[in-house]
């Protein structure tokens, strides 16, 4: 019975039980694992906008590490240097993120292929660079701190336990809504230019229009994700938002599986739990990364996630299989 339920709705399961494990972790009292989580929930955030622009829509992205440092930057600074509730900032912070996001979005997929790539490793290149120089905004390489804590009528969200939640709340609620476009008309548009531009034209759909809706949708998803992570550390720098990063998104994104909302959770999880592994090696993470991502494309190109419910899959049929 129970096998022939996990058959059935082997999704619904799995994030039935995503829920539970996130719900239980913070009360094992280990504040290493809960901080952990609330940086890959941060993470799942970014990855999850690059899911839907790379997986969905075909356009690839280097730089979204740019959009991810303007969230957070713009949050710091607001409520920082001018006062602003935090929350509001954070609003003004996604608001902007997703206006430059649109403004760079029509010149930057004029290009295709490798021209874009680079287009998009540019742009994350040139914000990084003024994240250091404008340093009587940004306070340059030494970054901004006394950064305020979010807070609700006087609770302040300046504790590991309270801010896990409200990542995570965040994070769901993400992928809640990105499940409910792309099962909309406008996922099918996405869908559609990812297959053919010149077909999805030909049906009325406007291909420039649909991939800078995207990027700017994933843009906003990653302002968030970067105010939280600057609300989180009451602290910013660049170090944070530089091009490995941007590979480390690009990453996470193809181990999930591109075309898998929920996979970015896995594939964020994933790679922090690596950087984890590697950090007393140095620069040696960016060559696993490298090689992960060769790995992962050549076994399993639709995303580890994938292949690990494909091989549940062949299991379960083996095991509800009728017997001679």
């Amino acid at each position: 019975m129970v096998l022939a339920l996990v058959r059935r709705r082997p999704k619904q399961l799995a994030i039935a039980a995503l829920i539970v494990v996130l719900a239980i972790v913070p009360f094992l009292g280990n504040a290493y694992y809960t901080s952990v989580l609330i940086i890959i929930g941060i993470n799942a955030m970014v990855a999850v906008g690059l899911c839907l622009l790379m997986g969905y829509t075909g356009q690839v992205s280097l730089g979204h590490a740019a959009f991810y440092g303007l969230g957070a930057y713009i949050s710091a600074v607001l409520s920082r240097t001018y006062h602003v509730n935090p929350w509001l900032a954070m609003l003004a912070a996604v608001v902007a993120t997703t206006a430059f996001a649109f403004a760079v979005g029509f010149p930057i997929f004029r290009l295709r292929g490798n021209y874009l790539a680079m287009a998009t490793l540019g742009l994350g290149i040139i914000l990084w660079i003024l994240f250091r120089e404008v340093d009587s905004i940004t306070g340059g390489p030494s970054g901004l701190s006394g950064v305020p804590y979010l807070s609700i009528a006087g609770f302040n969200f300046s504790s590991d336990f309270r801010f896990y939640y409200l990542v995570w709340g965040f994070c769901i609620a993400i992928m809640v809504i990105s499940e409910s476009i792309v099962a909309s008309r406008m996922g099918r548009a996405m869908r559609a230019v990812h297959g053919s531009e010149s077909a999805a034209q030909s049906l009325g759909v406007n291909a420039a229009v649909v991939k800078v809706k995207v990027l700017a949708l994933s843009a906003a998803y990653a302002a968030v994700a970067g105010s939280l992570f600057t609300y989180y550390l009451t602290f910013v720098s660049p170090q944070p938002f530089d091009f490995l990063f941007s590979v480390q998104l690009v990453v996470m994104a193809v181990v999930g599986g591109l075309a898998s909302i929920w996979g970015a959770v896995f594939g964020a999880g994933a790679i922090r739990v690596l950087s984890e592994v590697l950090h007393p090696f140095g620069e040696l993470d960016v060559v696993v990364f490298g090689l992960l991502l060769m790995v992962v494309m050549i076994l399993t190109p639709q995303g580890l996630v994938r292949g690990i419910a494909d091989l549940w899959h062949r299991f379960v049929s083996v095991r509800l299989a009728p017997t001679r």
